[in-house]
């Protein structure tokens, strides 16, 4: 163990998405073994998260209150930004409340600070998260994975996916990014942001694995996908054994052929 998440997120500012996808991958295999266990950690923050330098591999420790579903825990223990609201509300912990502490871990990975770390007072902290205050998110995060965030964070319990549809879903989001050229994605991202700042656009852009109709990834919280009616132009940018394509909106004074 060299290092917790928290520490490491603080001295590794510019983390790529690539690089945050491998933790949250990590994190939510560790997940994924405790639940199919029909064990609750109870716990999870990123205090608990541990990186194995030596095999670039993170994993989640501190299992004191690691335990059987069935033997629930009656106080309430944890750092507080972590807890779902169910809980702070009087609750038991369950494996949803697992997944709500998830979704803040995966927000605190994306903008590399504490969720909630303006809050100084706990007791007001606590009745927002209760009346469904969550983290504000901000442009620079992919679709999926904050549509997947938001889906984990949801106020009622039952609404959340269980770790095995998260398992699947960032796994999906995974592929992509260890099978593509992930610095040319974010030149087109950024290429949208900036067009949009020049001329009043919105940011639309779509990247989508050839061949592969039913996979795709909008890159960005604020890309959105093009329809059909619109001057488009497409992209080909070669990679590993694969061609992704992308799509975007013309716009004057732009020079495409940089990404070709």
């Amino acid at each position: 163990m060299d290092t917790d998440l928290r520490k490491y997120l603080l001295n590794h500012q510019q983390l790529t998405w690539k690089e945050k996808m491998h933790i949250t991958v990590n994190i939510i295999e560790a997940l994924y073994k405790m639940h199919w266990e029909d064990a609750i950690h109870r716990d999870l923050h990123s205090g608990n998260i541990l990186f194995l330098q030596s095999q670039d591999f993170w994993y989640i420790s501190d299992l004191g209150f690691y335990g059987p579903a069935d033997k629930p825990l009656k106080c309430i223990y944890g750092n507080l930004p972590y807890i779902a609201p169910e809980v702070i509300a009087g609750k038991e912990y369950t494996k949803a409340s697992d997944v709500y502490s998830l979704a803040m871990l995966m927000w605190e990975i994306s903008f590399g600070k504490s969720p909630f770390n303006e809050y100084e007072n706990d007791y007001d902290l606590a009745m927002n998260i209760v009346n469904g205050m969550r983290p504000k998110i901000t442009s620079g995060i992919p679709l999926e994975y904050k549509n997947l965030m938001e889906q984990c964070w949801n106020a009622d319990p039952s609404q959340r996916p269980d770790i095995n549809a998260i398992y699947n879903n960032i796994s999906g989001m995974n592929k992509l990014y260890y099978k593509s050229d992930e610095k040319k994605i974010d030149d087109i991202a950024n290429l949208c942001d900036k067009t949009s700042k020049k001329i009043g656009l919105y940011k639309e852009c779509e990247i989508f694995v050839k061949g592969k109709s039913d996979y795709k990834l909008t890159t960005y919280t604020l890309l959105f996908i093009l329809t059909f009616n619109q001057f488009l132009r497409g992209i080909s940018l070669k990679t590993r054994g694969m061609v992704i394509n992308a799509k975007l909106k013309i716009a004057a004074g732009i020079n495409y052929n940089k990404y070709k």
